[in-house]
Parts: structure tokens; C-alpha cells; sequence
């Protein structure tokens, strides 16, 4: 397929117009008469907002060691030299399965330059990123390379803090996907002069990719109706930045680079280097962004069968056995969990440790004394009862006193300074390392051969910090190289063992990233143990995640109240149903309110994956008395409503004029109601902290 190819004329300045607009967006390159590339539009408008002739922002940001960014750039990421050398030299635009693929290629006497843009059919989104090929004769050192750079975000005519919305995503350990709103003066930007040397900076370095922010951001202008949103496909160190070059805004979005994150790496004549993926969404506003975002997500997953039909999994751990599994807890557990309704049992941490488990993690041998019948006995049980058994493993470390550790060659782990990387008592194995790849896939294969597992529940619960020394050009080098021969051991293990189930987890949501949730098949969404808190983050989960990989905690105690269990309940049933909680203590009318959700789990279920979240208060924050996250199906809505206070008891909630009918499904029993009103329903919720599901029928 040929892009539309337009010339623009200004006063003496004479450029192409690469006209690469899809449907839902415009997408247009220039390319000045001196070769200078730039990425003109990127918005859902049709107003074209044209530029200053002098305004250029680079397609490609590319910083060299001991070369000149000759920028007054303080700590921004612009003027690279090779940023102002790199020239149009060609491109590609073709059909492919996925829709339209974009290859734009830049040189220099030094480099080959190629940015990907991969669109798709019938979604307002695109997959970017860039490759560098050293073509000169002798090596050339990466410091910084962008995955997507773009100046212009603030098109219009308007003042920047009247029209632009910067929204980031805090995350942090029980506190997951809090975004926020801000104009960029809240975030410290001013201009006071031609330009501003301040930059708004999310970041992250080190192996939990969202361990204080989601490798996600948007940002809206107001002005011209346009919301983008974007994510950082990558598992380990990434940035972006918003700033201002040339009188306009601009983003920049990469993986490690060497100013944030320690990352330096050489090329050879001939070598090339491919950066992290970045994945725009664009839309009309938060709601519109969420759902091109959501279909986007869906073509890069990679599910089976068994992980299709989203299965009821019982974890032990969560407010049930927490890491101190035995024979004898266990056995009344898995009748218990059957009995409900339960699909699979993972047994969670400690299983192979006598004593204490969190620092001998690593060698992966059933413990006799938890297990006196043996590991095996426990899990024929589980397939007696119907469930498909699965375990805990934490593949990526190895504990201090790990009996297996002091014999390793330090090759297996991460190096510091000729030290061992140590967190929290445990080593950083380094997957670049053939053994090691060997020896974790044995031990899955060990665990399925021996054991019929058919679900691992990989968790990560470290901070192994920039990296490593070992055979890497720099800290930041060795860790992208273990980040992604991690995904690379992943998706073998997935071909080998077809039927599996994978689940990540690190510590939660700590790795809520699209590099794992495109191998994995579900994400642990939170480690957070209050019911009430963890009602927040479900609400806001699909923001990040998929519903049918958004894995939420139900937890019960044996002292629950109704109305705990309801919010325990409500909390999964519109995702995927982690199961846990004191189920041994349950009454009759507990297991009773249980079974009511997850046998309306089993019927509606199939609909999940078609599902597209919105969010009719807007976007999700914590501070709302009342939530909701709504679900739109071809002929119905299907919503999460909480209460979460003794605030009013009555709310309107905004869906849209063609709502024929409304009822709650869950519970059946509800102490409340539902009603039409003229753009939505009126949901009345009697109890201050409570919740339920509601099925609306649209008009034809």
C-alpha cells in the first residue's frame, strides 16, 4: 500500500508530506528539503494546526558517547548530534497480517536508522520502535536511543496549562494503578523564557518495571479533543519525558538509557541494536483511549485453550495458609474449594522449605516435613477432586541460604563491583546464562512430569537494581540482556508445555508489563490484604490490564459479614477469579454467598474477553466514594458498582440514552435497587460499604 503523498508550501520552505493516516487518526512524517525528518501529526483532529517553518522535532532521538548534543538541553534528552546528521534515505509501507507496517529509514556516514510503525486494522493504535545499524568503520557507543519521539503534543492555539493534561499512573506494592491528573505547571513545567530546562520525567531503573509507576502515560489536549495514550513493552528499565523544543511540546519514550538507567552499548561495524516497543492508543478522551488501548492489547496476547476459558483458581495464599502449606491444612482446603466451585489449586510459597521459606528459595525440592505423604499424594488429591494442580515458583533468584548457591560459579548471578547481587536474601540469577536457562526449565519440567502441574504462579519479589557486570558493555546492557532472554525462556517454556498456565507475579502487579502479559497468560494484579483497598485497584486494573488477565483476589475471612463478602466477590467477578481467603471457616451461609458468584462467574465469563472497560465518573482515582467500572458487550453493559462509604446512598450513574432495561445480578439478595434514568441508571446501595454487579440491556 503507497502513503498519500502531499506537497506543503510555505513562503520559500518546500517539504513532504508522508500522509500515513489510519482510520480513527491522522499520522503525518515531513521531510524538510534538507532531509530532516519529523513526525507532523499525530492526532485524532482534522484541523491541522500547522508549525513555525523554523519548527522541527526529531522522528528519532539518538545520543553517541564522546559526540557533541549541541542543545542547551539540561537534563532533557535533545540534541543529539546524530539526531541532527540523520537524513531521509527511504521507506517502506506495506500491508501485513496486522494491518500496516511503516519502515522509515535514516543514515548517516556512521548509522542506519530504522523506525517501525506498526498500525492495525480497525484499532486507533500503533507499535513503534527503532533499530541502529553501525555502517561506519569503527565502533560507535549508544547512550540514549528513543523508541518514539514526537514534538508537537500541544497543538492548537490555547495556553499549555489551559489545555493539556499530563496523566501518570502511580503504582506502588497494595497501591496499584493510581493514576492522577496534572497540568504540566503542576508537575514543575514553566516556560519563563523561549524555552523551558525543565522536563516532566517518569522513569524506572532495575527489574520490577512498575514498582512506582506503570510503564504507562497518557496525556490529553483538550483543545483539540485528543487523548493518547501509550505503554512501554519492556520488563526492566524505561523513561519517557515531556518538555518543550522548538516552541512546541514534546515526548520522548525509551527503554534503559545511560543518564536514568546506566545503559551504554557498543556496536561493532555491522552489529545492530533494537530498542524496547512503545504502543500508542489514540482516542477522543480517557474512555475512548482505555478502549483502542484494550483492543490493541488483545492482538499481542497469546493465550490457549485452557487459559480461554478462565478458569476458577484457588490460591492458598492470600488470607489462607500465607506461605505455610502443609499436608494437614491443606487436605480440608481442597475439599472445600472443590465443593465451591473451584477450577484449579495453586499451592503457593514455602512449599519447599522446612523452616523458614523466603531465603532458601531456589532449589526447588518438595519439603517431607510439610508433605509427609509426599508432594505427589497432596496432588493426586487435587485431580481426585476435579482441579487441575499448580504451584509456586520463583525462577528468577536464588536464596542466600539456598544450599545450591555456594557451589554455583558466580556466572549464574548478577555482579556488582565482583560481588553478588544481593535483595532481600535472595541472589539475581542471570537468564543470559545457558546453565541457568537449563536448569529452571528442568525443574518446570520436573514439576509437570512428576506432578501433573498445570499451573505455575511465577512470582518476583526482589529489586536486583541496574544490572549487571558480567559480559555486558554496561550495567544497564547486561540487565536488558537478562530481561529479554527472561521472555525469550518464557515463551519456550510456553511452545514445550502448550497446555500450561502461566501466571505473572511480582509481588503483585510490580511487573504489570505488556514485555510479560504478551507471554503470560494472567497477571496477579495485587498483594493488597484488605478487601475494602483492593476494591480501589480492581477498579482501576483495567486501565493496565486486559480483564481476562486481570487477576483480582476474593479472600473471605471466617468473621466476614455479608456485605464483605459481596465487595470480596464483586472485586473478581467481572476479570479473572483468584479465589482464597479462610474457606475452612466459612458457614454455610459464607460458602453459600461464594458459590452465588462464582456459579454467575461460570455464566457470564465467556463474555470477558470481548468486553471493553470504561469508566462513566471518568478516570478511576482513589478518592471516589462511589466506583464504578463498566464493561461495553455488543447488546449490554455489564458494570462494578462499590460503595465504599457512608456518603449518599443513592447514585446516577452516566452510560448513555439507549439503557431498554437494568437489574443487578450479584447478589441476588441485594439490599438496594436499580432504576432508568434519562442518560444512565440510579443505582441505591442501603449499606456504607458494599457493592454489586449490574447487567444493562441497550436498545436495538
Amino acid at each position: 500500500m503507497a502513503a498519500r503523498l502531499n506537497l506543503y508550501l510555505k513562503g520559500i520552505d518546500f517539504m513532504k508530506i508522508l500522509d500515513f493516516s489510519q482510520k480513527g487518526f491522522n499520522f503525518k512524517i515531513n521531510v524538510s528539503d534538507e532531509g530532516r525528518v519529523s513526525l507532523r501529526t499525530m492526532s485524532r483532529s482534522t484541523v491541522e494546526h500547522i508549525r513555525d517553518k523554523d519548527a522541527w522535532g526529531p522522528l528519532v532521538e539518538i545520543h553517541l558517547c564522546g559526540e557533541n548534543p549541541n542543545d542547551h538541553h539540561m537534563a532533557k534528552h535533545t540534541g543529539g548530534s546524530a539526531t541532527f546528521s540523520l537524513k531521509y534515505k527511504s521507506h517502506k509501507y506495506y500491508e501485513n497480517e496486522l494491518g500496516n507496517k511503516l519502515e522509515l529509514t535514516l543514515c548517516d556516514s556512521k548509522m542506519e536508522v530504522c523506525a517501525h510503525f506498526q498500525f492495525y486494522k480497525d484499532i486507533s493504535a500503533f507499535r513503534t520502535w527503532t533499530t541502529v545499524v553501525n555502517i561506519g568503520k569503527e565502533p560507535m557507543g549508544l547512550e540514549y536511543v528513543s523508541s518514539f519521539s514526537y514534538a508537537g503534543i500541544d497543538e492548537g492555539e490555547k495556553e499549555i496549562d489551559e489545555k493539556m493534561r499530563i496523566l501518570i499512573p502511580h503504582n506502588a506494592w497494595c497501591r496499584e494503578a493510581n493514576w492522577h491528573s496534572y497540568t504540566p505547571y503542576e508537575l514543575g513545567y514553566s516556560k519563563m523564557t523561549y524555552f523551558s530546562g525543565k522536563r516532566i520525567l517518569v522513569s524506572n531503573t532495575g527489574t520490577w518495571s512498575a514498582k512506582e509507576y506503570l510503564p504507562l502515560g497518557a496525556y490529553q489536549n483538550l483543545e483539540t479533543e485528543n487523548t493518547v495514550m501509550w505503554q512501554i513493552e519492556h520488563n526492566g528499565s524505561w523513561a519517557w519525558e515531556i518538555s518543550d523544543i522548538d516552541r512546541m511540546l514534546y515526548l520522548k519514550v525509551s527503554g534503559p538509557n545511560d543518564q536514568e538507567h546506566d545503559w551504554y552499548k557498543e556496536l561493532k561495524t555491522g552489529e545492530a541494536f533494537e530498542t524496547v516497543k512503545v504502543a500508542f492508543a489514540i482516542g477522543a478522551d480517557f474512555n475512548d483511549a482505555i478502549k483502542e488501548m484494550t483492543s490493541y492489547r488483545r492482538t499481542i496476547i497469546a493465550s490457549n485453550k485452557e487459559d480461554k476459558a478462565l478458569p476458577i483458581i484457588f490460591n492458598d495464599y492470600m488470607n489462607c495458609l500465607m506461605g505455610d502449606t502443609t499436608e494437614e491444612k491443606s487436605l480440608p482446603i481442597i475439599d472445600r474449594a472443590a465443593k465451591i466451585g473451584a477450577e484449579y489449586y495453586c499451592v503457593d510459597a514455602g512449599w519447599y522449605a522446612d523452616g523458614t521459606w523466603w531465603d532458601s528459595v531456589g532449589e526447588w525440592k518438595p519439603s517431607s516435613w510439610r508433605f509427609p505423604s509426599g508432594l505427589k499424594s497432596l496432588f493426586d488429591k487435587i485431580h481426585a477432586r476435579g482441579m487441575v494442580p499448580g504451584i509456586w515458583l520463583e525462577p528468577e533468584v536464588m536464596g542466600i541460604n539456598c544450599p545450591l548457591a555456594k557451589d554455583l560459579p558466580d556466572s549464574w548471578f548478577f555482579m556488582r563491583h565482583g560481588k553478588r547481587v544481593i535483595d532481600h536474601g535472595r541472589y539475581q540469577l542471570d537468564f543470559r546464562n545457558e546453565a541457568v536457562r537449563k536448569f529452571v526449565t528442568d525443574t518446570v519440567d520436573r514439576l509437570i512430569r512428576d506432578y501433573g502441574v498445570g499451573y505455575f504462579k511465577l512470582d518476583y519479589n526482589i529489586e536486583a537494581g541496574r544490572g549487571t557486570q558480567i559480559n555486558s558493555d554496561s550495567l544497564g546492557d547486561g540487565l536488558l540482556g537478562h530481561n529479554r532472554a527472561y521472555l525469550n525462556w518464557l515463551r519456550a517454556i510456553k511452545e514445550k508445555h502448550p497446555h500450561l498456565i502461566i501466571e505473572n507475579c511480582s509481588s503483585g502487579s510490580l511487573r504489570m508489563d505488556y514485555a510479560q502479559l504478551s507471554v503470560c497468560h494472567l497477571q496477579s494484579v495485587s498483594d493488597q490484604e484488605d478487601y475494602r483497598f483492593n476494591a480501589k485497584i480492581s477498579a482501576a486494573a483495567s486501565t493496565a490490564v486486559v480483564p481476562e488477565q486481570g487477576a483480582i483476589w476474593s479472600y473471605p475471612l471466617a468473621s466476614a459479614d455479608r456485605n464483605e463478602i459481596i465487595v470480596n466477590m464483586v472485586n473478581s467477578l467481572l476479570k479473572r477469579v483468584h479465589l482464597s481467603g479462610e474457606i475452612q471457616g466459612w458457614n454455610d451461609e459464607q460458602a453459600a454467598l461464594v458459590k452465588e458468584a462464582l456459579d454467575l462467574y461460570k455464566q457470564i465469563r465467556k463474555d470477558i474477553p470481548n468486553s471493553i472497560p470504561f469508566y462513566p465518573f471518568g478516570m478511576p482515582e482513589y478518592s471516589q466514594s462511589w466506583m464504578c467500572e463498566a464493561y461495553k458487550l455488543p447488546s449490554k453493559i455489564r458494570m462494578a458498582v462499590w460503595r465504599m462509604d457512608d456518603s449518599i446512598a443513592t447514585k446516577e450513574i452516566p452510560l448513555c440514552k439507549k439503557i431498554k432495561s437494568a437489574k443487578i445480578l450479584y447478589p441476588s439478595s441485594c439490599d438496594g435497587k436499580v432504576a432508568l434514568c434519562e442518560n444512565g441508571i440510579s443505582v441505591t446501595l442501603n449499606n456504607p460499604c458494599t457493592a454489586a454487579v449490574i447487567e444493562c440491556s441497550l436498545e436495538d
